[in-house]
C-alpha cells in the first residue's frame, strides 16, 4: 500500500448500517489508527457515490474505498470506470450494507476494524466486471421475476437483510406472471415464456441466494440462469432452493456460461444490478463481460 490519500465514500443511510453517521467516526478512527492518509466524503443522494468516485478519478486518487452495500459499491465501481481513466484506482470495501454479496465472495470481513485493517494490508486481485446496457456491474444483475423482487424490496424499508429479500420474493412470486423473452448467446437461444433470467459475476445475490451458484468473478464468463414454463406454484417450490443452488436441478431450470448475453423483451422488464434498479420499461437488453477490469483489495 502506498501513502497516497485514500478516497472514502460512505452511505450513511444503508439499511444495513444502522449506526448511521456515527460509523463514519469509527471508521475515520480506525483508518487514522491505521496510518493512512484519507479523505472521507459522505453521499447525500442515489447516485452521489458514483458523482464522487468519478470526482475521485479524475483527481488522481489510487484507491477509492465503498463504504456502505452492494448498491454504493456499484455505484462507485460506476463512478471509476465512467471516468475513463488510463489507471483506474483501486476499489476498497468496507461492507455496510444489508446483503453484502461481493464483499462475502471476497471474504472481505464485515466488522469495521478488520474491514479497515484488510485495507491498510493492501493485498489485490483483479475481478472481471459485467456490463448491462452500458452500465457495469460487479456482482450479480436480474431481469424479470428477480428484478421485480429487487423492487419490492426496496419498497419494504422496515424489514433488513435475508429475512426483507425472502418476503419480497413471496409478494413478487404471488404477483408474477411469466415474461416472453428470447435469449441468445454464443452457441445458444431460447425464446418462449421465462420466469426470470439471473445473471452473476459472482455467486450470491439477496445476501443468501445462490442463483448462479457456479459464478467465478475472475474467469472471465458471466453465468446466467433462468426459469422456463414455471408456474407460481412450482416457483414457490423452487424458492428455498435457491438458498443453496438446489433449483439447478429442475428440469426447467436453464444454467449456462457466456461472455455475452442478449435479451428481448417484448411487454417490458425492470432491469437490477447489484441490487439498483437501473431501467424500469427495457425491452432490448445486451450483458457483456469484460475480464479483469477492476483492482480490488481483498
Amino acid at each position: 500500500m502506498t501513502n497516497n490519500t485514500i478516497k472514502v465514500i460512505f452511505n450513511p443511510r444503508s439499511r444495513g448500517n444502522s449506526n448511521g453517521e456515527a460509523n463514519a467516526k469509527i471508521i475515520a478512527q480506525l483508518l487514522h489508527q491505521a496510518n493512512l492518509d484519507y479523505h472521507l466524503e459522505i453521499t447525500h443522494y442515489p447516485k452521489h457515490g458514483t458523482e464522487l468516485a468519478h470526482h475521485a478519478t479524475l483527481e488522481g486518487y489510487q484507491v477509492i474505498v465503498a463504504a456502505g452495500g452492494d448498491g454504493l459499491i456499484n455505484e462507485v465501481v460506476n463512478g471509476i470506470l465512467q471516468a475513463d481513466s488510463q489507471k483506474s484506482p483501486t476499489l476498497g470495501i468496507i461492507p455496510l450494507g444489508t446483503a453484502n454479496d461481493l464483499a462475502f465472495a471476497l471474504k472481505i470481513p464485515c466488522d469495521l476494524k478488520s474491514a479497515c485493517q484488510q485495507i491498510a494490508m493492501g493485498k489485490t486481485k483483479w475481478l472481471d466486471v459485467g456490463q448491462v446496457n452500458g452500465h457495469y456491474f460487479v456482482n450479480n444483475s436480474g431481469i424479470g421475476l428477480e428484478a421485480k423482487v429487487t423492487h419490492l424490496n426496496d419498497q419494504m424499508p422496515q424489514f433488513v437483510g435475508k429475512l426483507s429479500y425472502i418476503l419480497a420474493a413471496i409478494k413478487g412470486v404471488l404477483q408474477f406472471e411469466p415474461w416472453e423473452m428470447r435469449l441468445d448467446w454464443p452457441g445458444g437461444s431460447y425464446e418462449g415464456p421465462i420466469t426470470l433470467v439471473s445473471i452473476g459475476n459472482s455467486f450470491r445475490t439477496g445476501g443468501g441466494f445462490y442463483m448462479t451458484p457456479h459464478a467465478v468473478p475472475d474467469d472471465g464468463l458471466l453465468d446466467f440462469a433462468f426459469g422456463t414454463w414455471l408456474n407460481r406454484r412450482q416457483v414457490f417450490f423452487l424458492l428455498p432452493q435457491t438458498l443453496y443452488g438446489g433449483h439447478l436441478n429442475h428440469t426447467l431450470v436453464v444454467y449456462k456460461q457466456t461472455p455475452s448475453l442478449k435479451v428481448s423483451v417484448p411487454l417490458s422488464t425492470i432491469i437490477q444490478a447489484d441490487g439498483e434498479i437501473i431501467a424500469e420499461n427495457a425491452t432490448e437488453i445486451e450483458y457483456s463481460i469484460i475480464p479483469q477490469k477492476l483492482q480490488v483489495i481483498v
